[in-house]
């Protein structure tokens, strides 16, 4: 609590985090803004009986905003897929891939491009979306989706809700920059969390009249521990590698001589793998609504529960590991850098073979963090499907949420500590840090 304590003693650090909380407040209200000509009601009945598909899944990452028809129904997914597109660009695309060499500038560009890309994608999902909510009404009999349907719905619609997806980018930007950091991840982080107290409710409700055993209950709670624990376990895993100062005169001083370790993470990516692989599992259903040709077919065959969608889900998480770290690590500038410090790896030679050897460290610890990732996200979920464990919450949900949290509290450690203050995990107890390899 002392350490809760210190943060009240900066201001800068306290405005940082009352600005965070304010802004994700705004998101939290905005959700409850419902898209005019959509009855909010039928709406819900509707998502609440598609619990477990790829409608539930949705609906859980914009933080029950489809059940609303909210004006941020889309959510934050049109610029994960934005940022995708962009970096798997910047590998194919020479002018990109100058950009991202180009540092702060070069990223500003690029980060304006993805603003564009998810502008666009708004467009075309929320014109997808208004396509399927008009479908509704001959399905629903408790009443109509949309009162008016036709063009004017469908561009009021499109205009509602790429204007939402645009203020939630802009809410993520201003966390980021003037919060504690981490404004995309965060905003998913209080999506995801917002559910939790109606997904206890629900569950001791179900304890209350039989639905659920005590000890099924016992044993629920019990594997999120475990899953918990393996998550924070695996998240500040490191592979520290030795690096050796060498000793160099600067007029009559002698410089150098020392030794220090080059942190490697486990899992590089975090929890952007799951994220991306949700987002782009979700285009089958976009382009099905469109009336593209086998869409249909693919949409049917990735239901979430099926072994396909497992399988696919696993094989996207695994290549995005790697992808993502390619894009975001880079063993040849690490080896440059370390050779213009005069640092060296112990029995490795600077240049070309200090690269080599970083990036088969990288290489071997990405398949540890790569299986790891995959299995946090996809046994939950084969645990609630095929032994019907009632999981609320899915394995992509937790790591996001545990994930999400350890960065922001390392964040606000961070800033206690330069302001040396204690961090977050007591006086006495040892800070956040990774384990060794």
């Amino acid at each position: 609590m002392s350490a809760f304590a210190n943060i009240a003693k900066i201001p800068e650090l306290r405005r940082r985090i009352l600005f965070t909380l304010g802004m994700l407040a705004v998101y939290r209200i905005g959700i409850f803004v419902t898209t005019p000509g959509v009855d909010r009601n039928v709406m819900r009945e509707y998502v609440q009986q598609s619990s477990g598909t790829f409608l539930g899944m949705f609906n859980l990452f914009s933080g029950g905003a489809l059940e609303q028809m909210s004006i941020f129904a889309l959510g934050i997914m049109p610029y994960v897929s934005a940022s995708i597109i962009l970096q798997l660009m910047t590998v194919v695309v020479p002018q990109l891939e100058e950009l991202r060499k180009e540092g702060e500038a070069g990223q500003r560009k690029i980060n304006q491009y993805t603003r564009y890309g998810t502008i666009l994608l708004s467009v075309i999902q929320s014109m997808s979306i208004a396509i399927w909510l008009e479908s509704l009404n001959a399905q629903m009999t408790g009443g109509d989706v949309v009162h008016d349907p036709g063009w004017g719905f469908r561009f009021l619609t499109v205009v509602s809700l790429t204007t939402g997806t645009a203020f939630i980018m802009w809410l993520g930007e201003q966390i980021t920059e003037r919060g504690i950091g981490n404004g995309i991840s965060l905003i998913i982080f209080a999506g995801i969390v917002a559910g939790l107290p109606d997904a206890a409710f629900q569950t001791f409700k179900q304890v209350e009249i039989g639905q659920i055993e005590p000890v099924t209950l016992l044993m629920i709670s019990g594997i999120v521990l475990a899953v918990i624990g393996i998550i924070c376990f695996f998240e500040r895993g490191q592979r520290r590698l030795p690096i050796h100062y060498a000793k160099r005169m600067v007029g009559r001083k002698l410089y150098g001589g020392q030794t220090s370790h080059l942190p490697l993470r486990v899992n590089m990516s975090g929890v952007i793998p799951p994220i991306f692989a949700s987002s782009l599992l979700m285009f089958p259903k976009t382009l099905a609504d469109y009336n593209i040709p086998g869409m249909a077919d693919v949409n049917d065959m990735l239901t979430p529960g099926t072994w396909q969608f497992t399988t696919v889900y696993v094989v996207m998480i695994i290549f995005f590991c790697f992808f993502y770290t390619a894009v975001t690590f880079q063993p040849v500038e690490v080896a440059d850098n370390l050779k213009k410090q005069n640092a060296f790896i112990p029995g490795v030679r600077p240049g070309k073979q200090t690269a080599d050897y970083i990036d088969r460290v990288v290489t071997r610890i990405t398949v540890i963090g790569a299986i790891y990732v995959a299995a946090v996200c996809t046994v939950p979920d084969v645990l609630r499907v095929y032994f019907a464990v009632p999981f609320y919450f899915g394995g992509t949900s937790i790591m996001i949420v545990v994930g999400v949290a350890l960065d922001t509290v390392s964040q606000i450690e961070s800033h206690l500590i330069t302001r040396h203050y204690e961090g977050l995990t007591g006086p006495k107890g040892p800070r956040i840090r990774g384990r060794r390899g």
